[in-house]
This record gives structure tokens, C-alpha cells and sequence, in this order.
């Protein structure tokens, strides 16, 4: 079957305009300023898609932060295929340091510039304009295009959770996440464990710290049994084709966990959260236990090691084979498009199809637009001529998967 008709109805100078529109609204997630939320964003996209004649709805998931679901029907039964791009996007951080404006959307050459042009407002847009795209067209296809545009993709993912909590997901048979890969096949991506520790100990002045018992000694302990377990993990796994090495982070550490340090007095408490990420061959229980064996270790050597454990955040890592309809019609599309051969790759962190994996068991592929290097950094851009490519990858692999058209 003929898709050109669709490539043709895009408008990616409409698409441009809408992603700059969307860059200028600040969707980000602040509890201490009223409104910094993603009400804005999820609003504007809503009332675009609305417009457009789709089928959509707005869910609020918390206050001021809610999620835009929509469909667009085809013409018989078949398969569901989800897009999804989350509104949330991180501060802007020192803005000194940017040289453009991060919510001015300023087209320099061929990039835009701006908070969230990469990670992932940009890709955001590709999703609904490829949907847009296939609508104007007129082509039949069978089954549906879900969009899924959530929350909180950048904090706890609460975005993501309520959509399958709310049954949108129970029909979907595969999905692509719409992040920044620089269009490459992400077949993997890794797992992650948040941990929180707390230290304890017995507060006293600094002149006689024998008069207290300081947490310190036991959180630089724990941290050299931690930085060997990651070694050893390492050296047991290698490095994975498309992840890398796995990792155990310490990322925040404060002692006293709260209140005021003082150089003279030792704390009673110390605080440390872990960013752990992981790859194929890692297991999260095996992985817990060997934490609290750490523990038992450095207990049953020092009488005044007394330490807890929290696991607050748990995402296994995900694959996806090559060998899946989803994958092959994606890499056809991308032959077709570039004229070049597919590129696979990992994704280094998790993303709301995480969730969509362990929750669901939805096969997902993570691909999209924009430097994997990029996000989060100042000065965040995305290059216009490959977003033009993503939005035209979106559109021909979602005929190709609805249409099981593999010829």
C-alpha cells in the first residue's frame, strides 16, 4: 500500500510553530510556586487536538497535573499502537548559563533552542502530528493510534501510572516512547532502584566525640562496601551491547540529615539516597539482598553501625526483540525515510515505558529525535531536519504496524 499520501499531509511548518508555542509554556513541576505544573501544557495540547477532531480526553492525576489521552480510530478492528510523550519537562536551572532564552523557542540555523526542545516536547509534537498527519490523509488503516501524553515523566512517573491504573492501557499491544535517541532503535533500556539510608547515631560536641557515636564513620564504610559491589558487578556482567555498565550512585549525602552543621558538633544522623541503575543479568531482589548483607557485614563488625534501608522507587530494565513486528516495522520506516540503515541502541535510563513493560507487558520502543547528550543541559535543542525525519518514522510505522504491512 501506498503511504505517501500521508507524508504529504504533514505540515511540519505547522508542526515547528506548535512545538515553539509548547516550549514557551513552563511546564515545570514546582509544589512550592503556584501554577509551575503541567496544567498548561496538557490544556493547550488538549484544546489542539480537540480542534483537530480527535478523540480525547483530560484526566487530572493530582492537582494541577493531568494527562491528555486521545485516539484516532481506523476503519476496522485490529491492534492498538500507542505513542507517548510526557508535558513535564526539568528546571532551567542557573540561567546564566544559558546563551538563549530556555522558554523563548528561538530558531537559531536549524535548531531550536529551549527547555524540554529535546527531552521531549519535540518529539511530543512528532507524535501528534504524525497522528494529524494519518487523519488528513484519509488512509485506512485498521485498529487505533492511542496518544498518551502524561505527567511527571521527569519526577516519580505518577503520570504513566494512573494512565494504566485507569485501564488505558489494557488494549494496547505495543507502544513507542516518543524521547531523544537521535532516531535510533532503543531495544533495551536500563532498570533503576532508588534507595534512601538513614545512619544513626548520638549528637555530641566535636571536642569529645567519644561522649556521642558519629553516623559519618558508618556512611564512609557503607560507602566503600557499595562502591565494591558495583565493581564487582561490573567486572561479573561486562558491558552490555547497548547499555553500558550498571551502577550504584550515592547522589545526595547530608549529615545531620536535617537542621543546621555545624563544624563543632557531631551529627546524630546522616542521610544518603542511591541512584542504582541496572542491565540484563541483574536481579532487583538478588540485588536488595546483597544490600542488607552489607548491612549484616558492617553490623556484626562495629557495635554502633545502626542503619536503615528504603527502597522508595523500583523500575526493572526492559528489552524488546529485533525480531518483533513493532521493531521491524519501525526500522523499515527509517530505511525509508533516511535512505539508510536502521541504528539500535539502549536507552541509559528508564522511561514511562518502564512502566508500560513491567506493569503491562507492552513491548516497547524507545525512539526519537534530538542528541541522547543533550537533556537536561543548558542551552537544550533539538535539530529541525531530524525531527522532520521522527514525525515521518512515527507516521509510516504506525501504518506499517496497523496495517501488519511488512512487504
Amino acid at each position: 500500500m501506498d503511504y505517501n499520501d500521508a507524508l504529504k499531509s504533514l505540515n511540519d511548518t505547522q508542526m515547528i510553530s506548535f512545538l515553539q508555542d509548547l516550549i514557551r509554556i513552563k511546564s515545570v513541576y514546582d509544589p512550592t510556586v503556584e501554577g509551575a505544573n503541567e496544567t498548561k501544557a496538557a490544556t493547550f495540547i488538549y484544546n489542539f487536538l480537540k480542534a483537530e477532531g480527535f478523540e480525547v480526553y483530560i484526566e487530572e492525576v493530582v492537582p494541577g497535573r493531568p494527562n491528555v489521552i486521545a485516539f484516532l480510530r481506523g476503519t476496522g478492528p485490529g491492534k492498538t499502537l500507542l505513542f507517548e510523550g510526557h508535558t513535564d519537562v526539568v528546571t532551567a536551572g542557573d540561567q546564566e548559563a544559558w546563551k538563549y532564552d530556555p522558554f523563548g523557542a528561538e530558531i537559531i540555523g536549524d535548531r531550536i533552542y529551549g527547555r524540554g526542545a529535546c527531552d521531549t516536547k519535540g518529539n511530543l509534537a512528532a507524535a501528534l502530528f504524525a497522528a494529524k498527519a494519518i487523519k488528513d490523509s484519509k488512509i485506512e488503516f485498521k485498529g487505533n493510534i492511542l496518544l498518551c501524553i502524561p505527567c511527571d515523566e521527569e519526577g516519580m512517573m505518577l503520570g504513566i501510572k494512573d494512565f494504566i491504573r485507569r485501564g488505558w492501557a489494557d488494549n494496547v499491544d505495543r507502544a513507542i516512547i516518543c524521547e531523544p535517541e537521535e532516531n535510533m532503535l532503543c531495544l533495551f533500556q536500563k532498570g533503576a532502584m532508588r534507595a534512601e539510608i538513614r545512619l544513626y547515631g548520638k549528637q555530641s560536641h566535636g571536642c569529645m566525640p567519644l561522649s556521642g557515636i558519629n553516623p559519618n564513620w558508618s556512611l564512609a564504610w557503607l560507602i566503600l562496601e557499595l562502591e565494591k559491589l558495583e565493581q564487582e558487578e561490573k567486572e561479573r556482567l561486562g558491558k552490555h551491547e547497548y547499555l553500558g555498565l550498571p551502577s550504584i550512585t550515592p547522589t545526595v549525602i547530608m549529615s545531620p540529615s536535617k537542621g543546621e552543621p555545624q563544624i563543632n558538633v557531631v551529627p546524630g544522623e546522616a542521610y544518603m539516597a542511591l541512584d542504582i541503575r541496572t542491565v540484563p543479568g541483574q536481579e532487583h531482589e538478588i540485588l536488595k539482598k546483597q544490600l542488607l548483607s552489607i548491612h549484616d557485614k558492617l553490623a556484626a563488625s562495629d557495635k554502633d553501625f545502626l542503619a536503615t534501608l528504603e527502597i522508595i522507587e523500583e523500575r526493572p530494565w526492559t528489552k524488546i526483540s529485533k525480531d518483533d513486528i513493532l521493531v521491524k516495522c519501525v526500522a523499515k520506516a527509517y530505511r525509508q525515510v533516511t535512505g539508510k540503515e536502521e541504528r539500535y541502541s539502549g536507552v541509559p535510563g528508564a522511561t514511562d515505558g518502564t512502566y508500560l513493560d513491567c506493569l503491562k507487558g507492552i513491548p516497547v520502543l524507545v525512539t526519537g529525535a534530538g542528541n541522547q547528550l543533550i537533556p537536561h543541559h543548558a542551552d537544550e535543542y533539538v535539530e529541525i531536519p531530524e525531527l522532520v525525519e521522527t514525525v515521518k518514522m512515527y507516521i509510516l510505522s504506525a501504518l506499517y504496524f496497523l496495517n501488519e504491512d511488512l512487504t
